[in-house]
């Protein structure tokens, strides 16, 4: 079975939409319409109303003063306990990356076939500011961040399902062999990024890595700052 958008259901197709109104809620950039809800999900307005309703009532999502969607302040307290410790790692030495490079550095992990954020920091005193927000997400076939991982999963474990066709594949093998990806207008237009593998101590697969417009900083310059992110971090990891 499928929901509105393609995505195959696994288990209850009312779960999975209500999932589905959340990730959209989380990606669009600002509140939405009932009426883009149904669209998005491929359902009727009343069968998307009734959803948002229950949602309403447990707090995951809200209301603007205008009439908006947009999610609601009970999921700060579902997100609070996930990751913490790897997250709370992670975000002074992408911070410390950021303001190095002048760039938005972020941390994603492997999520089955997909790469989700984990961590994102922002350069300071940014003139353009490149969001990739926590909780994005994307396959694994596309963008720096899937590259690197699915560079450390020799065995594919988890992504059996992913198609890999053969230029994706010789990418991948480059990859593994020069210790980092890098990529352009793939996961958000007008980007260009570069990330660097790293192995969690639970053996699941991360990434770090930079969003700029355009190549306006050396490849070789990215690639060194974003390693000796990894090694901070792999160094913290092993104290914990």
């Amino acid at each position: 079975m499928k929901a509105g958008g393609g995505k195959a259901v696994v288990g209850s197709q009312t779960l999975s939409r209500g999932i589905q109104i959340l990730e959209t809620l989380a990606t669009a950039g600002g509140p939405l319409r009932t009426d883009d809800v149904a669209a998005h999900l491929g359902v009727h307005r009343s069968v998307a109303y009734r959803l948002i309703r229950t949602l309403e009532a447990h707090g995951l999502v809200q209301r603007t003063p205008a009439g908006g969607l947009s999610l609601g302040l009970g999921l700060a307290a579902l997100a609070a306990g996930v990751e913490v410790d790897l997250r709370a790692l992670a975000i002074p030495v992408l911070r410390s990356s950021a303001e190095t490079l002048g760039l938005t550095c972020f941390m994603a992990m492997q999520d089955g076939d997909e790469a989700v954020t984990l961590a994102s920091v922002e350069p300071p005193r940014a003139v353009a500011v490149v969001a990739q927000r926590p909780g994005t997400r994307h396959s694994l076939t596309r963008g720096t961040t899937g590259r690197a991982i699915l560079s450390l999963l020799q065995d594919r474990a988890g992504v059996q399902s992913l198609a890999i066709p053969d230029e994706l594949a010789t990418q991948i093998q480059q990859v593994r062999s020069r210790g980092w990806a890098e990529t352009a207008d793939e996961v958000i237009p007008g980007l260009h990024a570069v990330a660097v593998p790293i192995q969690l101590p639970d053996g699941r697969a991360a990434a770090v890595a930079s969003l700029s417009v355009g190549a306006d900083q050396r490849t070789e310059l990215r690639v060194q700052v974003l390693r000796e992110a990894v090694i901070k971090l792999q160094g913290s990891l092993q104290k914990m």
